[in-house]
């Protein structure tokens, strides 16, 4: 017996993901696809369209997956701080693995295509307010539970730290693993101290 059409179809997209994450949408061919995935042509297309079918399938399947094992890890700590400074020393370690794409595949692509791609730019969008969601209720668990000082405004820290990681992982791209260490050493300390992300006055 044949593997179900859907399991096909999900594998398929898992070795497409990889192939664009590892050479970006531009660079990548059917010539790429078709060997990654295994399928043939006629069968690619009857699955899921055109190469730029195929491509939003993956980065919105990137997206969903990685914001949800964003949001398990920051929720598997005994503290807000605790699951922060684990969410980044992921990022980190990742950076080290010679096996991984380079970089995070919707920061790559935001960079690449973003601004004359309105469908791509919807989907970062997207990608976006669901990583600065998660961001701003971990922080405001580390107001619960004291890991975090209470004048740290959740919506602007949680924007500081979804900017530092699409820094990072543009860093994660050329290996700069020094400076990346450097920079959440930084931005963890700002978080303890809260300097510049006070919320504003008038709250």
């Amino acid at each position: 017996m044949g593997r179900p059409k859907e399991f096909i179809a999900e594998d398929a997209l898992t070795q497409a993901t990889r192939v664009f994450w590892t050479k970006g949408y531009e660079a990548t061919t059917m010539v790429d696809l078709l060997t990654a995935t295994g399928l043939s042509k006629s069968s690619l297309y009857e699955t899921f369209g055109s190469k730029r079918d195929l491509f939003l399938a993956a980065l919105s399947g990137y997206c969903d997956e990685r914001t949800q094992m964003m949001r398990e890890l920051l929720q598997s700590r005994a503290t807000a701080r605790e699951a922060i400074t684990a969410f980044f020393a992921l990022i980190v370690e990742q950076a080290r693995q010679e096996g991984r794409p380079f970089g995070c595949l919707s920061c790559n692509e935001a960079a690449q295509m973003e601004a004359h791609d309105t469908e791509v730019q919807r989907v970062v969008a997207r990608d976006l307010d669901s990583m600065e969601a998660a961001f701003a209720e971990v922080i405001d668990r580390g107001h619960a539970d004291g890991s975090i000082p209470p004048q740290v405004d959740s919506r602007r820290h949680a924007r500081f730290l979804n900017t530092l990681h699409h820094g990072l992982q543009l860093m994660a791209r050329t290996r700069s693993v020094d400076r990346m260490e450097d920079t959440v050493a930084v931005a963890l300390a700002a978080l303890d101290q809260a300097d510049g992300l006070a919320r504003p006055a008038s709250q």
